[in-house]
């Protein structure tokens, strides 16, 4: 059961084939560059690549306007080279997702060009169309400040189409039980090509039902099982993994009752509540969060992230809770996206302070779910706020202090490399790092290494205990007779704690996973931690029991 649930306890790479590594000097990333690196990512111990797009695509979204989903954009190859890339990925044992973009395509796609030019072309039914303009046209626009309607008139057809991103990006008509199939079919192609599973894109969104009649839109929740017996008849150890911004209250109907829909989803109201953490020290909303988001079947598991290619989306804070991380970690107006998100990464949002961004990730590798993490996270790479939008944040990966951070000959790369001031390729690079023991990237490579020994986060149940100081988390994991403590301080100044851990005598005895301490417990079944500013520690609580415990695994 263990090894068929292999994403309960693995770490997820997400990386940009684009923006990764160019083997051939043209400023491109590809997918022999990134053949490359899989020794790096081998080493640095992830379980899983996620790939975002890489199909041909116009390229006004980053990828996520597909033109065509069974080829391999020239750019970055050809089908050979992503053989190969999957190929190696098996060698070492590292699984490969893609990203899903199914709810839309791009307005270049051959099926939307038939469907424009010709009302009796098959492909017609497989977008919404209106002959008025909706009266909601202007509503529910996912970009706002940049997106204007969700309705475009299109000269050629004659009607308006809907589309709930981009103008570019017209909906696909996902109740079509024709483009149902189609989807399956573009599943089934890469799984045959040595995908392990999928990123859904918009989930939300891919499910529900669309037209210009619809007011307020029902989930049709069946196309996820069907989506999900596909997979596992094809291949069953594959996954979907959702994103899935939405009410926690609703999480079980994504997952299903029994387990049979989705197996992965984003927590989102965690990751917001935990930079709402980060900028107040105040724990009690990402606890409340925790407990929220604490319901689902025994086969799904939820993925935990800090930053990804996309703003940080703060929408479902409350609007002091909002302005209190605005204020914290994007003050300036530029760094802010969509009324509702910061464009920044993680590192410049915490200003460059490693101690700051350890706390970060051990909270976040700590918290019950598997961690995701993104290419350039392992070495506190920056942004490039000249940048429009979210390519702020999607800069190349800098391996080295050569020209362009080495990952290309080319003098004019795909996206400007981040050079000069703190976070620039000069001094951010994973060369430099790798020969500095005390680096982030050594950091993280033990990191994940203590994860992955601690499958209880993974599998467990959890209980986040009293520490009676604000600004502290605790949280203890029980599986199969063994336990794990992780405790954080989010605030900036040292604290002591006296914490029981609640596991009886079992709990007496705190070894250190980290560097080996111990701390015993007083006559009252108490520890007395003492913990330094953003200071962090991870328990394994019971001592040498362990091992001989293992034993029984």
């Amino acid at each position: 059961m263990i090894s068929d649930l292999w994403y309960k306890n693995a770490v997820i790479y997400c990386l940009s084939v684009e923006t990764f590594m160019d083997s051939n000097g043209d400023g491109v990333g590809d997918f022999e560059g990134l053949s490359r690196r899989l020794d790096y990512l081998a080493g640095l111990g992830v379980n899983a690549i996620w790939l975002m797009p890489f199909q041909v695509s116009p390229g006004k979204d980053d990828g996520y306007d597909v033109a065509d989903y069974y080829n391999i954009d020239p750019r970055y190859g050809t089908l050979g080279d992503f053989v190969d890339f999957t190929h190696g990925c098996k060698q070492r044992g590292i699984r490969v997702l893609i990203d899903l973009v199914v709810n839309h395509t791009s307005d270049q796609h051959p099926w939307f060009q038939s469907a424009r030019s010709d009302p009796n072309s098959p492909y017609r039914d497989w977008y919404l169309w209106s002959k008025k303009k909706p009266a909601n046209a202007d509503e529910g626009m996912i970009f706002p400040g940049v997106q204007e309607s969700t309705w475009t008139y299109d000269e050629k057809a004659g009607q308006y189409y809907f589309h709930r991103f981009y103008e570019f990006q017209p909906d696909l008509n996902t109740a079509n039980p024709h483009v149902q199939a189609e989807i399956l079919k573009i599943m089934g192609f890469w799984i045959q090509l040595g995908v392990c599973g999928f990123r859904m894109d918009a989930v939300p969104f891919v499910i529900a039902e669309k037209g210009a009649d619809i007011k307020k839109p029902k989930e049709q929740f069946e196309m996820l099982r069907t989506f999900r017996e596909f997979l596992q008849w094809r291949k069953g150890d594959s996954i979907i993994l959702g994103e899935a911004n939405i009410l926690p209250k609703d999480n079980i109907k994504y997952f299903g009752d029994d387990g049979d829909r989705i197996q992965m989803m984003f927590n989102f109201p965690v990751n917001q509540s935990l930079f709402y953490a980060l900028a107040s020290g105040d724990t009690e909303p990402m606890v409340a969060a925790l407990e929220q988001t604490r319901e689902k079947p025994h086969t799904a598991q939820f993925g935990m992230f800090l930053r990804n290619h996309d703003e940080l989306d703060l929408g479902r804070l409350s609007e002091d809770q909002r302005q209190a991380v605005f204020a914290a970690f994007g003050p300036e107006k530029h760094m802010q996206l969509y009324d509702r998100g910061i464009r920044r990464r993680l590192a410049p949002m915490l200003g460059g302070d490693q101690r700051r961004l350890e706390l970060a990730y051990s909270l976040m590798f700590s918290l019950p779910g598997t961690p995701v993490i993104r290419y350039g996270d392992e070495i506190g790479m920056g942004d490039d706020l000249d940048l429009p939008e979210r390519n702020c944040a999607r800069t190349p990966m800098q391996w080295s202090d050569e020209p362009q951070g080495g990952f290309t000959t080319s003098d004019k790369p795909v996206l400007p490399v981040i050079s000069k001031g703190p976070f620039g390729f000069e001094h951010i690079n994973v060369a430099e790092q790798r020969r500095d023991p005390e680096s982030l990237l050594n950091w993280m490579e033990r990191l994940i290494r203590m994860r992955k020994e601690a499958p209880e986060i993974g599998w467990g149940d959890y209980t986040v205990l009293d520490p009676v100081k604000p600004g502290v988390l605790a949280i203890r994991y029980d599986w199969r007779n063994n336990s794990v403590l992780i405790v954080h301080n989010l605030k900036p100044e040292p604290v002591e704690i006296h914490l029981d851990v609640g596991c009886g005598e079992h709990g007496n005895l705190l070894i250190d996973i980290a560097d080996s301490e111990s701390s015993e417990a007083d006559g009252k079944g108490r520890h007395r931690l003492l913990l330094e500013a953003h200071a962090y520690r991870w328990f394994r609580v019971g001592g040498l029991d362990y091992l001989l415990r293992r034993t029984e695994l």
